[in-house]
């Protein structure tokens, strides 16, 4: 489960702004012309020098902090009262011969769990000027966040990265400038549209030609009259292949609730025609799919285009060794479904006139075709034996199988607590709330604004290899991260190197899903080798699924020497083979925190939420007893 922390908060994006080093008009925050200025700023560590310039020079030698920089203080250790203004902006030069990442961050008091800061970065070359412009309540390229309150500014703070090499820069200026209640500009490529009742061309949906539609090769678009159909004709003499894509009015179509779309054609010329289409994204395109024969005169057809892959991902073998997320070519997808950029129709050319409608183009999420054998045996042969079971059928959760309280590592918002495991009505739930309280589990005791549940088998159960499952409903509040996962576990003898993924271990990331993409996406990934330095990891957050009927998934991972398959619904989407899958034993994990990499904001009034768990099964194959035990572990 991949997160990055600074200073306590996460900052996995970035803004670069404009790079004149001109003054904004407002308030100076700092008087840099004062002499004792450097009495209000303060280095985070000896590898940080500063002093008096054309404003501050800061210089960053290089070592081992991973965030170094400064921090400036109100003078006489009150507060700024900036209430009269929207933001502050910060003009920086970078001053030294390597590039540079600034970051600027306006706080407030409180704790650091709540995260009462407002952040913003840029990038700078050597000689480079630029400014950072943070606005109130804003953060990692002026997205939502935490409600600063600008009457009570406590700090700020400037810093780099980590370095192996010199950094410096200057502060020219700090200006507090803007309106009270500033609202970043809207980028319209970050609009989101969801289909009116599904439909991006058809129903309800009446199309602006003119900015909608992009066409070459002499291909010749327009509405239908009467309807919200398009024509297009393709002139006899056409040579190769033309194209037509259909954007949204403004940004991308998010397409998050939806597994395919369906594409509803009628050949109107007198010449048979083979159209194909795809869908593109800002993450990359689907598979271009093509009907199985070509159209006939007046007859009518469907392209049904996949979010999901022909082929599906796989990792490149004997890649144990390093780092990669792509894969093999021609394997998986980088579609991004909440990022569809238009819908391209390819239409092959020809020696007469061809003309065809599109009637409509409608997002679908049909359910998914569940095998008869799914949840009663692995997906492949052999004489394999049952070894887990938990359909949560009773009324309090089986002790001799699951820990319901344990360390949160992930969002540092939400506790573990056992009351937050519900089980009942023949399902398990992590209920995730909003619930101010203490973490009886941490040394120091501290509060959390969220509680949510927890299952782990960590000194109960675990198994090298086999087959192991979990059928699941998602949660779909803006902001959780759910997951079904597995972690090494040694035994309590091997006391330091226990969990670790090192020497042998891995975690295997079964499902790992973040609500912002829709009940139909999530990750699968492998991580080893530790989380420092020697962290290596493969996989992919592209994985497209159809949820069931019932509006479950069931996910499974096939572990065998050298070999990890993944499974969902019965269908394979994911293979990794090489000498560096784990031969550590695993124990079982589900947990339900707030956060991830590519997440929205968490939103409370959609809050509470349950993940839910409806069975886990585990089968081992009998060789592979045989194997783990000849292995001496």
């Amino acid at each position: 489960m991949r997160f990055c922390v600074i200073y306590g908060f996460l900052i996995c994006a970035a803004i670069t702004l404009a790079a004149d080093g001109q003054t904004e008009a407002g308030k100076a925050v700092i008087d840099f012309a004062d002499p004792a200025v450097l009495r209000q700023i303060a280095p985070s560590s000896a590898q940080v020098t500063v002093a008096r310039a054309e404003g501050v020079d800061v210089t960053i030698a290089p070592g081992k902090e991973s965030y170094p920089g400064i921090a400036i203080k109100p003078v006489g250790g009150k507060t700024w009262d900036l209430s009269a203004f929207g933001d502050v902006v910060a003009a920086v030069a970078n001053t030294g011969k390597t590039p540079i990442n600034l970051s600027l961050r306006v706080d407030n008091e409180g704790p650091w769990q709540d995260q009462p800061w407002s952040t913003e970065s840029i990038s700078l070359k050597p000689g480079e000027s630029g400014r950072i412009k943070v606005i109130f309540g804003y953060s990692y390229g002026h997205k939502p966040a935490f409600a600063l309150k600008s009457g009570a500014v406590t700090q700020m703070l400037l810093f780099a990265g980590k370095s192996g090499q010199e950094q410096s820069f200057r502060i020219k200026s700090i200006v507090a400038a803007g309106v009270a209640g500033e609202k970043p500009p809207v980028d319209p490529q970050s609009v989101r549209v969801e289909p009116e009742a599904g439909y991006l061309v058809g129903g309800k949906v009446v199309l602006d030609a003119e900015k909608q539609l992009a066409v070459t090769g002499g291909v010749k678009a327009e509405n239908v009259a009467g309807s919200n159909a398009l024509a297009i004709d393709v002139p006899a003499g056409t040579k190769g292949e033309s194209s037509l894509a259909i954007k949204p009015k403004v940004g991308r179509w998010d397409l998050r609730f939806g597994s395919e779309v369906h594409i509803a054609l009628k050949n109107t010329g007198a010449e048979p025609i083979a159209p194909a289409a795809r869908i593109e994204s800002n993450g990359g395109p689907t598979d271009t799919i093509t009907l199985s024969a070509p159209l006939a005169s007046g007859a009518q057809g469907e392209l049904v285009i996949p979010f999901a892959p022909k082929v599906v991902w796989q990792g490149i073998p004997d890649s144990g060794n390093r780092t990669s997320w792509n894969g093999q070519p021609n394997t998986g997808t980088r579609f991004t479904s909440d990022t569809a950029s238009s819908v391209v129709i390819l239409l092959p050319g020809g020696q007469k006139d061809q003309s065809l409608i599109v009637e409509s183009i409608r997002l679908e999420a049909p359910p998914a075709q569940i095998p008869d054998w799914l949840g009663k045996r692995p997906p492949v042969a052999g004489d394999w034996v049952k070894t887990f079971d938990d359909e949560f059928d009773g009324n309090a959760i089986d002790a001799t199988k699951w820990n319901v309280v344990g360390k949160n590592w992930y969002d540092h918002q939400s506790r573990f607590v056992k009351e937050n495991t519900i089980i009942g009505d023949g399902v398990a739930r992590l209920h995730f709330e909003k619930r101010l309280g203490n973490w009886a589990s941490e040394a120091d005791g501290k509060q959390t604004p969220y509680a949510t549940g927890f299952l782990d088998t960590f000194g109960k159960w675990t198994q090298r290899y086999g087959y192991f499952e979990a059928r699941m409903k998602l949660p779909r509040a803006p902001g959780l991260w759910p997951a079904f996962w597995m972690m090494p576990d040694r035994g309590a003898a091997s006391k330091t190197d226990r969990g670790s993924t090192a020497n042998g271990g891995m975690e295997f990331d079964v499902m790992e899903h973040l609500t912002r993409w829709g009940p139909g996406r999530y990750n699968i990934a492998m991580h080893w080798d530790g989380y420092g330095k020697d962290h290596k990891q493969t996989g992919t957050s592209n994985i497209y699924v159809q949820p069931d009927a019932q509006g479950y998934i069931t996910a499974g991972l096939l572990w065998t020497p050298g070999l990890a398959v993944y499974y969902c619904n019965g269908r394979e989407v994911l293979r990794w083979k090489d000498p560096r899958i784990a031969s550590v034993p695993c124990d079982l994990m589900f947990t339900l925190p707030m956060g991830g990499w590519d997440n929205n904001a968490l939103d409370d009034k959609k809050l509470p939420d349950d993940f839910v768990i409806d069975y886990v099964r585990c089968w081992q194959r009998k060789d592979l007893v045989e194997k783990a035990a000849a292995s001496g572990r």
